[in-house]
């Protein structure tokens, strides 16, 4: 047990706990907007695909059934404006947390490699470099990094905590800068359907990668599009010379997505009706909580897209937890997410209506 404490952080959320009973003892009860879980109903159509598949005895497969992988490669070529993908360019995973924590492993990456990711950033990217044992450091600019013994990059946009977005131009320059020294390129998409004021491109995007997908490889979730956080249905997409071995190493871990999950996918990525009306939802709340939170005395920063609301009163992230703890509201202290993030809180918009409607009154 003392190597595993050893090799990985303490975990963040359990600091949160006497903040969370202090929330929940308003006489309202508590507005927990400190994790990004969604709140909103599975679509109809989803649950009926996931039901009529319900009866699945065998063992489903790692890359999925070839119907599966059809509805990824028309999504991401319909959605993200890649051309020319194949089923050897996807790869479906068991959610998109799993596959952060263990590709350094994976990958094969070790002591004497390096891992690279976001200052402010997911804690799971740091994880996965130390599950492997490898060395980690974070980045304001990557292609100011020096890439001896750099073997894997991971962007994330939008990002989170930040909901900050790459430009095309700054993807195009880091895609550029990492093939030119043969780093491979891990860009982190899941919040990609979640613009507000931008409009995030893929690395998968022809004008950011010239048309080629190598040594790029883009990872995507439905947790948040289609509130599957619950199915745990993701996916991976970009270069078959990284996802080949990738999928022989997954197949002897037994890493596959049930069976049921699989056809809910499909449903899920050949509709874009239920991610225009959930994007609506999201949309109104962040509206309403974004006054209430500048009207409080908050400055927002960067949060042109993603589920969250990058805020900051000018203090410490702990003590703007404890100021909105005693109104009854969870935020996550920024803190979580790199020192960076020190004075910063980020606040979730995956509460019901009437749950953000009582954390605006409250403010």
């Amino acid at each position: 047990m003392s190597a595993v404490s050893d090799r990985l952080p303490t975990f963040p959320w359990d600091k949160l706990t006497p903040y969370k009973a202090t929330a929940a003892a308003h006489p309202d009860g508590i507005v927990d907007l400190s994790v990004g879980t969604p709140v909103d109903p599975v679509p109809e159509l989803i649950q009926k695909a996931l039901v009529a598949a319900a009866d699945s005895p065998g063992y489903p497969t790692v890359w999925g059934t070839p119907e599966l992988r059809d509805a990824i490669t028309g999504w991401v070529e319909r959605r993200l404006g890649a051309r020319d993908v194949t089923h050897r360019h996807v790869l479906p995973i068991v959610g998109s947390k799993e596959l952060v924590a263990w590709l350094p492993t994976q990958l094969g990456l070790g002591p004497g490699d390096r891992v690279a990711f976001p200052r402010l950033a997911y804690p799971t990217y740091e994880v996965g470099a130390r599950l492997a044992r490898a060395a980690y450091e974070a980045y304001d600019d990557p292609t100011e990094l020096d890439p001896e013994g750099l073997k894997l990059l991971w962007l994330n946009s939008p990002s989170n905590p930040t909901g900050k977005v790459l430009s095309k131009g700054e993807l195009t320059r880091i895609v550029a800068w990492a093939r030119s020294h043969g780093i491979l390129l891990f860009s982190d998409e899941c919040y990609l359907e979640l613009g507000w004021e931008a409009d995030p491109v893929s690395v998968l995007h022809p004008d950011v990668n010239g048309g080629s997908y190598d040594g790029i490889v883009s990872v995507h979730s439905l947790s948040k599009r289609s509130n599957l956080a619950g199915y745990r249905a993701a996916f991976l997409a970009g270069d078959p010379a990284v996802l080949g071995p990738l999928l022989e190493i997954r197949k002897h871990g037994g890493m596959m997505t049930s069976a049921p999950t699989q056809a809910a996918v499909i449903a899920a990525l050949g509709d874009d009706d239920h991610v225009r009306v959930q994007r609506e939802r999201y949309a109104s709340r962040r509206e309403l909580l974004r006054e209430a939170l500048v009207t409080h005395g908050f400055r927002i920063e960067h949060s042109e897209a993603s589920l969250y609301l990058w805020a900051t009163r000018g203090e410490s992230c702990w003590d703007t937890v404890d100021h909105l703890a005693k109104r009854g509201i969870l935020v996550a202290p920024g803190d979580f997410y790199g020192p960076a993030g020190a004075e910063f809180v980020r606040v979730a918009l995956t509460a019901t209506d009437e749950r953000v409607a009582a954390a605006v009154r409250r403010l």
